[in-house]
């Protein structure tokens, strides 16, 4: 967590989510979320409310085996990696950067398709809370030095009230076998899928960075 900051302490957090009538079990979640996220951004605080309630809607408990969609690559992501186990390196998180806050979690399915539950914050259930309404519309009228704590209480006695769900259907990806592919251009080796015509991607589409030496 951040140094510095008293209302981002775990002990001041902590606090908050038992006043504000948090279950001990979602708090200690709120917790561990927080400080892989480095600090309680808002976010975060909804997207463990959303992963908590996607995982009763469907029945599970976090250590069944999950995987998660996120349609937005900001805060939400880190919910379902600590709270579901839904990682980028378990290949078990998928990130759609769609601008919606919301998710999708599913059990495994030997199909090519499964069952899921999407929640997703409603933004008419927002008009109930209007410093949330105010943050997440982006508004100018929301000023985060002097409305922070007020934000961050208003998330924790709003918990579900502003989210709604949806049972949907979702493509699951099937693993496919691959052979490792030298690129023409660097040398370097790739999964024979990722290659792009003669090069990967590092040399043509997805470059990002440029050799020193």
């Amino acid at each position: 967590m951040k140094s510095g900051h008293q209302e981002e302490s775990p002990e001041a957090l902590k606090a908050s989510l038992k006043a504000c009538g948090v279950s001990p079990h979602l708090t200690q979640e709120i917790l561990r979320v927080s400080e892989f996220h480095t600090y309680p951004a808002p976010g975060v605080l909804i997207g463990a409310f959303m992963v908590d309630y996607a995982l009763e809607l469907l029945g599970v408990t976090p250590d069944k085996k999950l995987y998660g969609v996120c349609e937005t690559p900001k805060c939400l992501p880190d919910a379902l990696q600590v709270i579901a186990h839904c990682t980028t390196g378990n290949n078990r998180l998928k990130v759609v950067p769609i601008g919606k806050f919301a998710i999708t979690l599913n059990a495994p399915s030997e199909s090519d398709t499964a069952d899921a539950v999407r929640v997703y914050v409603d933004l008419d259930k927002l008009k109930k809370f209007p410093t949330i309404d105010t943050w997440y519309a982006n508004s100018p009228a929301y000023d985060k030095h002097t409305m922070k704590g007020l934000l961050q209480e208003e998330i924790f006695r709003a918990g579900r009230q502003i989210l709604s769900s949806e049972q949907v259907r979702v493509t699951v990806h099937k693993k496919k076998k691959w052979i490792s592919v030298s690129c023409k251009c660097c040398g370097e080796t790739v999964p024979d899928y990722l290659i792009e015509g003669e090069q990967c991607g590092a040399c043509g589409s997805m470059k990002y960075y440029e050799r020193l030496s």
